[in-house]
């Protein structure tokens, strides 16, 4: 059965997720095999490669919770994840920004799912700080979905 404009359009996007994917999980592994826990190394002032292990979500919400949360945020990871890959597929073929930047919350969203499913938790090693204020770590897979949802908001107010 031949496949409609919408799959092949979000096979094509598919790629960029798989690229965020592979470039999240090796960096995440240079960051294991080149830092110890909570080792610093600074790359310029007030940006820092840190190793942390986060158990919980975004700004390590949940993170102290008994251990249910890794089970919930990958449940849910995977929930969205669906729904993000039907929106894809949904999509005409000229809303490019909305693709673009659902399949960077996509990528993003399986580097950090794939860290859950193996480790518990999800690995961060970019930190940013000034002084004695720093912003919570964080990896390539969140800078990803963040610079997606960016990207959508102005794509879906446009259509509201």
């Amino acid at each position: 059965m031949p496949k409609s404009a919408g799959e092949l359009m979000r096979e094509k996007w598919l790629v960029i997720s798989i690229f965020v994917l592979g470039f999240d999980q090796f960096t995440k592994y240079l960051s294991t095999q080149r830092l110890a826990l909570v080792d610093s190394i600074a790359v310029f002032p007030g940006l820092d490669f840190t190793l942390r292990y986060n158990k919980g979500a975004a700004w390590s919400f949940l993170a102290n919770a008994s251990g249910w949360q890794r089970w919930f945020f990958i449940g849910l990871t995977i929930l969205i994840s669906i729904g993000i890959y039907v929106w894809l597929g949904r999509l005409s073929t000229k809303e490019k920004q909305a693709a673009f930047a659902l399949s960077l919350v996509l990528g993003g969203a399986f580097g950090n799912l794939l860290d859950r499913i193996n480790y518990g938790y999800v690995i961060d090693f970019i930190l940013f700080h000034y002084q004695s204020w720093q912003w919570p770590a964080f990896n390539l897979a969140d800078t990803a979905i963040c610079i997606g949802v960016a990207l959508l908001i102005p794509t879906l107010v446009k259509k509201h």
